[in-house]
């Protein structure tokens, strides 16, 4: 049973929304979920109305369920100095470096050993037991978007031009034998939109290509139709009939004037277009053969409510 979820998306699509829901769904009771952030952007701290993480795990929110959920914002630079000092002991002589920045200019001038970092931090939280027991039942990783995330997990092959040999090389194969072990899933989030449904069938083809497994593609902000097919065929060919639209108003109690009518027609026509178009990138989601999710439309935005609802209808998919 997967026990890393690392969730991605195209920026806009929802994907740390998501990640937050998906760890509120699987904090069921007696259960620990760790949430953690990679990017810097405090994404976690916003959502759930919180100050800015630190890098330390603190409890965020109770899960549905009645478990718990803890969050975690993974830095690249206080992971070196974890690193440095659990291999090296070099603790005081880390802090040493940091001052006159040379962790910051390690890690900007070797992106492929940041990704170890950020993904190491990661894999120990997800294997680290206490108490006789896995300290966290499950771990929820919001992860750069789809862009770059065939390169962010890939980290064998980005640490090759660093270290052939050595702790660095270990880790990073450690790292990618429990990503594309059956403890890891990755699920993309996306909209029914052109280019986010372009990139997610692209990721889905880069994360296969290095065995990595995919979990489910979301598809987040659904909308349903208030017309039914027949409607939408008319409305398409821009054949509603005047007469039903104005009986409607009028039935509705709403002062019917011809502009009025011509709008609403219009109005119709470009809502079919666009429901044609999200189904057939619906098409193009189902012909991966993947588990598809679907998450409705919050029309009031993401509070702490609309939060806990996501995470309820992840629960029961």
């Amino acid at each position: 049973m997967a026990r890393l979820h690392v969730v991605t998306g195209k920026g806009g699509t929802g994907k740390t929304t998501v990640a937050a829901a998906m760890a509120l769904s699987l904090a069921e009771e007696g259960k620990r979920v760790l949430l953690c952030e990679v990017e810097g952007r405090q994404g976690l701290a916003q959502l759930f109305d919180v100050p800015p993480l630190p890098y330390v795990e603190r409890r965020i929110a109770q899960g549905p369920g009645g478990g718990e959920v803890f969050a975690l914002a993974v830095d690249a630079e206080a992971a070196l100095l974890e690193y440095l000092d659990m291999y090296y002991h070099l603790g005081r002589a880390g802090k040493a470096l940091e001052k006159v920045g040379a962790i910051d200019f390690v890690t900007t001038i070797a992106p492929g050993l940041r990704d170890v970092l950020l993904t190491g931090k990661v894999y120990e939280a997800t294997r680290r037991k206490a108490h006789g027991r896995l300290a966290y039942d499950a771990v929820v990783l919001d992860a750069p978007p789809t862009g770059r995330i065939g390169r962010f997990l890939n980290v064998n092959h980005e640490v090759a031009g660093l270290a052939k040999v050595g702790p660095i090389r270990n880790q990073a194969d450690a790292i990618m034998g429990m990503l594309r072990s059956d403890v890891t899933r990755v699920h993309l989030v996306t909209l029914l939109e052109e280019m986010p449904v372009q990139e997610t069938l692209d990721a889905v083809e880069q994360l296969e290509k290095i065995d990595l497994r995919i979990g489910s593609i979301v598809v987040n902000m659904v909308r349903n139709s208030p017309l039914d097919d027949d409607a939408l065929a008319l409305a398409v060919k821009e054949k509603l009939p005047a007469a039903e639209l104005t009986r409607g108003l009028k039935a509705a109690g709403i002062t019917v004037g011809a502009d009025l009518v011509e709008t609403l027609a219009n109005e119709a026509h470009d809502h079919a277009i666009r429901v044609g178009l999200e189904r057939e990138n619906r098409d193009r989601i189902d012909a991966l053969g993947k588990k598809v999710v679907e998450l409705e439309l919050q029309p009031e935005g993401i509070d702490h409510g609309a939060l806990f609802d996501l995470a309820e209808e992840l629960r029961h998919e």
